[in-house]
């Protein structure tokens, strides 16, 4: 299966969602790998704590031809992240296709959709989960997803997407305009040639760094304060239903998370439990957002 990670803006958590999830996955005993596909910023590599960045051999420099393979790095093998060098047993394979840090956005040709299409049906042969973050808004990245897995030779490959926002009413609109309203992905996938009707139904959607009301972080805010914040909330719930992006079609919700707002990096069990500088809700939200990655249930499939 190959899930894309889009984003309406930069800033809503996305790379550092999907990247937890990839850990969760690995985890829980598949074979997963990253494919930084946010060519404007391909920062993947600071989220997993791998100090080998690319110079010249990642995914940029694949998809436009100078390489025949892109660099890949086994995480469990080369983090320095102290937790994640020792691969519990029954792990998966964590496997980083990271970008090129001198790299940037690009136009897309037949060329580039071709090594592309061979790179994610060789991927998808070799791990059980693939995890594309896709550069924000309506970009170059989003498109060549879209013009690969309409491929004819994509169509026995399961594609989902996941598309990220923060909880805010600026985002809640932009983010369904990213997907249903001209130019989206939609729209832009139909003209593509996919079945609108069919990839509506891959896409869900994940709200991230969502203030809780009744968190104990809001515990000391005044009364007139814990109003407003309930009441923003519900005007938020009803103008994403509006939206058409209403609980139905949200796969999960992560928590504001005050480490995340410090520093973008994968949420240990002893980040929770020994130095207890994250939150569980955290953990627990991201360690359930991957189980419904495949849960066929939360895809309306079954």
């Amino acid at each position: 299966m190959i899930v894309f990670a889009a984003s309406d803006k930069g800033g809503t958590g996305r790379s550092v969602t999907s990247a937890n999830l990839a850990y969760q996955r690995a985890l829980a005993g598949d074979d997963v790998c990253y494919l930084d596909f946010d060519f404007g910023s391909p920062t993947a590599v600071a989220v997993f704590d791998v100090p080998a960045a690319p110079r010249g051999d990642g995914l940029h420099a694949y998809l436009e031809g100078h390489i025949g393979e892109p660099l890949r790095l086994d995480i469990w093998r080369l983090t320095e992240h102290a937790v994640l060098r020792d691969k519990p047993n029954g792990a998966g394979r964590l496997v980083l296709f990271p970008g090129d840090g001198s790299g940037g956005e690009f136009a897309t040709d037949q060329d580039v959709i071709q090594r592309c299409t061979d790179l994610l049906l060789r991927l998808n042969s070799e791990f059980d989960l693939i995890i594309v973050d896709l550069s924000a808004g309506r970009s170059y990245a989003v498109d060549m997803a879209l013009e690969v897995t309409a491929r004819p030779e994509m169509r026995g490959v399961e594609t989902r997407w996941l598309v990220f926002h923060r909880w805010t009413r600026q985002h809640v609109i932009a983010v369904s305009g990213l997907v249903f309203k001209e130019f989206g992905i939609l729209e832009a996938g139909a003209d593509r040639g996919h079945d609108k009707a069919v990839l509506r139904d891959a896409i869900r959607f994940v709200r991230a760094a969502v203030p809780d009301p009744e968190s104990p972080l809001w515990s000391h805010v005044s009364p007139a304060q814990s109003a407003w914040m309930h009441a923003c909330d519900e005007t938020l719930r009803r103008l994403a239903a509006e939206q058409g992006i209403g609980d139905s079609r949200v796969l999960g919700t992560v928590p504001l998370e005050p480490v995340l707002q410090w520093r973008e990096q994968l949420i240990t069990d002893a980040d929770v439990l020994s130095t207890q500088i994250a939150n569980k809700e955290t953990l627990e939200a991201f360690t359930e957002l991957a189980r419904r990655l495949t849960d066929d249930t939360y895809w309306g499939q079954l």
